[in-house]
């Protein structure tokens, strides 16, 4: 099933990023097993990674344009196949272009709203370093004062997402430190385990000699008993052999 889709799905290399696209890649993920649709989503979600760095390095001299829209069609790609990180990767750097682009085009100018909405992705993604650079560049593009729109409707909307974006950041900030924190705890768990087992190989390594001269030792007693045994029986056997020539003298002498 995994490498029927895989076959299938090599359609998406041609130069054609429309809805019809997405529909034949929505079919492929169509499947009442559920071993069969993790295979295929696996296979299609590594074949749409491939496939978006090579056209977008491919489309570095296009205009911003049609940039934009092959983004637009690859993060849509990316959230039907449920690639979140990838999704949210390319819609950063859609948002991205578009205020860099914007001081030539200002239809491209993104509004406080679509940075809030990203930024709330993010976070609830867990891509909390993510959300706070996203706050960073929201902030840095627009300021409290700099309304796109006319009309007090736009300027309250854009203060409001302003203000919520400042909320977030700090809040991004908090749990960027959190798991710095985590990450150092775990890693200084780590090397603690790591220096005592180190230490208790050592430990070992060093009782190891010690038991073994002791056992040697014991051993050495042993025998140092047995030599003892073994001489005390000689001495026995030359002394009885003494008298008995002893004996036989004397009974001579009496003869």
């Amino acid at each position: 099933m995994a490498e029927h889709a895989l076959n299938r799905g090599s359609d998406i290399k041609l130069p054609c990023f429309s809805d019809s696209t997405l529909l034949f890649l929505g079919s492929l993920l169509v499947s009442k097993d559920v071993k069969s649709l993790i295979e295929v989503r696996s296979d299609v979600t590594q074949l749409l990674r491939s496939e978006s760095i090579s056209v977008l390095l491919s489309i570095s001299d296009k205009t911003v344009h049609e940039k934009l829209l092959v983004l637009e069609f690859f993060v849509r790609a990316f959230a039907l196949v449920g690639d979140h990180e990838s999704c949210l990767a390319l819609r950063y750097e859609a948002l991205v272009m578009r205020e860099t682009k914007s001081s030539k085009y200002q239809w491209l100018r993104v509004t406080p709203l679509e940075w809030l909405r990203f930024v709330e992705d993010a976070l609830n993604n867990g891509f909390h370093s993510v959300a706070e650079k996203a706050c960073e560049n929201a902030l840095s593009y627009h300021g409290n004062n700099d309304v796109l729109k006319p009309g007090p409707d736009a300027f309250t909307e854009n203060l409001n997402a302003i203000s919520e974006i400042t909320r977030l950041r700090n809040r991004a900030m908090t749990l960027v430190a959190s798991r710095s924190v985590q990450v150092q705890a775990e890693e200084y768990l780590r090397r603690k385990t790591s220096e005592q087992k180190m230490s208790g190989l050592s430990y070992k390594e060093e009782r190891c000699p010690a038991s073994t001269a002791f056992r040697n030792g014991i051993k050495r007693q042993n025998l140092r008993r047995l030599y003892q045994h073994q001489s005390l029986l000689k001495i026995n056997d030359e002394l009885d052999g003494s008298h008995l020539n002893l004996r036989l003298v004397i009974a001579n002498k009496t003869c």
